[in-house]
């Protein structure tokens, strides 16, 4: 059974959800390293006042018992703490009583570069906030803790993946990037930036090129675009290759079948080749500013100007996880449609016996 993923609420609801099928049983399982993820995720330089309010943790509803994963569907939640201000607003019924608390009062105010305009032409809403909801970067700690989870599968046949912010606005290290973090706080303006993802130990096979869907690159291509704010995505030296001629740009093979170069960032014709593989995802600037843009009030037409919620200055280190747990995700469910298995000493054994049939990994 392939792995599957779905997720669900909003921002403000009472909680987000991941429901994740096709894990084989006995895969150990630890609260705290789902934890840390999470944790993860809500720090960083530049972060909102929202990220002192929640301090996500797992629950776990179905799918585990004593630690070990059953075989059967994985229910995650992770409560959103804030929902208390927002009962009225958010109430999934018609509200009886005064209004009270946050998100009472009809959005009318669409930003640009969010979802509030486009989800409210498409369907048919008269309340932006019934679009930014859904659309909002929180629902990414569904994701982070789905990713924690595919990080411990993977880890039980030796792949590791990590991310880390590569840039923001333009600035490279730490000092430069808190130097433009801080820049752009004080004009009350936003920033994106550029992460990476590197995945170590991935056995060549991955992936097909069979179908178009069943490319690897594809799935990671897809699986990043899919995260808020992000325009952008290069597998290896991506962009860079157009620039090159081919005696630059392929990476030649030595005895041991061990690459010289990498720019092809792991994957070839969707195919995982036996090195890292390398992704890396663009952000764009965050669209809630504290001095907002013009816009278009819904409801009288007038110009305006866009609605103000709390907001980060630049988010891209939690981008760094979120992009870390997709990637994660992404690999698992390649690993998993290779190697099969009801039970984890399953799927780690048919690991072990691909690896000798290809006989990987070898030495020169």
């Amino acid at each position: 059974m392939p792995l599957g993923l779905v997720t669900a609420g909003e921002s403000h609801g009472p909680a987000l959800v991941a429901v994740l099928t096709g894990l084989p049983a006995g895969l150990r399982l630890e609260k705290a390293s789902i934890d840390a993820d999470l944790r993860r995720r809500q720090l960083g330089y530049g972060r909102s006042p929202r990220q002192q309010l929640e301090t996500d943790t797992v629950e776990v509803l179905s799918g585990l018992r004593q630690g070990r994963t059953l075989g059967t569907p994985l229910t995650l939640v992770v409560r959103n703490l804030d929902h208390k201000n927002w009962m009225w607003g958010m109430s999934p019924f018609e509200p009886e009583g005064k209004p009270e608390g946050k998100g009472v009062k009809v959005v009318t105010l669409p930003r640009p570069g969010h979802a509030d305009l486009a989800g409210v032409l498409k369907y048919g809403h008269d309340d932006v906030r019934n679009s930014l909801e859904r659309a909002s970067a929180r629902h990414t700690a569904t994701h982070v803790a789905a990713g924690a989870v595919a990080k411990a599968f993977l880890a039980t046949i030796g792949v590791t993946v990590a991310g880390r912010p590569l840039e923001v606005g333009g600035a490279a290290g730490d000092d430069g990037m808190r130097e433009a973090t801080d820049a752009a706080r004080k004009d009350r303006d936003t920033l994106g930036g550029v992460v990476e993802v590197v995945v170590d130990g991935c056995p060549p096979g991955l992936g097909s090129y069979a179908e178009k869907s069943d490319r690897l690159d594809a799935r990671l291509a897809f699986t990043l675009m899919g995260i808020q704010a992000v325009k952008g995505v290069e597998i290896g030296d991506g962009f860079a290759l157009a620039r090159l001629r081919g005696s630059e740009a392929h990476d030649e093979i030595d005895p041991g079948l061990i690459r010289r170069t990498n720019h092809a960032g792991g994957l070839e014709a969707g195919i995982s080749n036996g090195e890292p593989i390398v992704v890396r995802a663009a952000m764009k600037p965050l669209p809630t500013l504290m001095k907002p843009l013009d816009s278009v009030d819904l409801e009288t037409g007038e110009a305006a100007q866009a609605l103000v919620e709390r907001s980060d200055v630049q988010a891209v280190e939690a981008l760094s996880v979120v992009a870390e747990a997709a990637v994660a995700w992404e690999i698992a469910v390649s690993a998993r449609d290779k190697f099969g298995g009801d039970a984890i000493v399953d799927f780690v054994a048919a690991h072990r016996a691909y690896l000798e049939r290809i006989r990987w990994p070898r030495t020169p």
